[in-house]
């Protein structure tokens, strides 16, 4: 990824809480908590695993900047979203958390330097190393998957 592709994938990522905020605020609770299936997410969930996510995204961020070939965890979401409470959670807080989250993630990947974003961690469910410059693609396109399913959700809802 050229440094320009870098700088475009950072500001992507950074209006994603933004996207999120504006797709679900004023919604009814009967709409965030509306599940299309019992084993599929609700809006609600939805946001809380954006929020989550972005833990996770922190984590292994600065895992591979600051620490000598680390491993990630895996994460089981679904085993999150059933043992976290995301329906108990309130979705303006989410919806904070995943921004406040979110803008301490990009800005650490804007003080990196080039080379930060060839610094990589083992992923264990990929076997494979993932770079730095990879996690923040990941981010950057996290956010509008799940605004796209959003979308969908409130016209299931209605």
């Amino acid at each position: 990824m050229t440094e320009q592709q870098l700088k475009q994938t950072i500001d992507a990522a950074e209006k994603n809480p933004e996207d999120i905020a504006r797709a679900i605020t004023g919604l009814p609770a009967k709409t965030l908590q509306y599940k299309p299936a019992p084993d599929k997410w609700s809006i609600q969930e939805i946001v809380a695993h954006l929020a989550d996510s972005e833990l996770v995204f922190a984590y292994r961020i600065r895992q591979a900047l600051a620490d000598k070939d680390p491993t990630f965890a895996p994460i089981d979401q679904d085993a999150w979203a059933r043992g976290l409470g995301y329906l108990e959670a309130s979705p303006p807080e989410l919806v904070a958390q995943y921004a406040l989250l979110r803008r301490s993630n990009v800005r650490l990947l804007r003080r990196a330097q080039p080379a930060d974003f060839e610094k990589s961690g083992f992923h264990p469910e990929q076997k494979r190393q993932i770079t730095v410059a990879e996690l923040a693609g990941y981010m950057a396109k996290h956010g509008p998957n799940h605004l796209q399913q959003i979308e969908r959700l409130k016209q299931q809802a209605a």
